[in-house]
């Protein structure tokens, strides 16, 4: 695995999750400088930056933003994500001013319905040609 510059930040997600792959899909059409890396919280990669960042590798309810030498999970994660995205996304990083446990509660709901509300794929999903080099596993 090559490391990141500095301006760059890997998002590890659910790789079987529609919910979860309709987010980096969305990420990927809104990070024209594609400042963001993915991989899957279920892959080797994904697995081994867990450890690294001294997260629990059983994880798969959330998402993680790594950059700066630092992890994100959850809504801050999320919200880390919007605020480097075109458009007005960026805007929604507003909520940062929320405490985190309050965000979370939101997350949290939509987290453990996400399969039930989306559905869940057999396979990891396979990126675009075009993003292929995007992605670490």
């Amino acid at each position: 695995m090559t490391k990141p510059s500095d301006d760059q930040a890997i998002v590890l997600f659910d790789g079987v999750c529609n919910l979860c792959s309709g987010a980096v899909q969305f990420i990927l059409k809104n990070d024209p400088t594609g400042r963001f890396r993915f991989a899957s919280l279920q892959s080797e990669i994904g697995q081994l930056l867990l450890k690294q960042h001294h997260l629990p590798t059983g994880i798969i309810s959330t998402i993680v933003l790594i950059e700066g030498g630092r992890s994100y999970t959850r809504s801050t994660a999320a919200l880390r994500i919007a605020r480097r995205l075109r458009g007005a996304w960026p805007l929604a990083y507003a909520a940062i001013v929320i405490p985190a446990p309050l965000r979370n509660l939101g997350y949290a709901y939509v987290a453990r319905n996400r399969y039930r509300w989306f559905g869940k794929a057999e396979h990891c999903m396979l990126p675009k040609p075009e993003f292929k080099q995007r992605f670490l596993d």
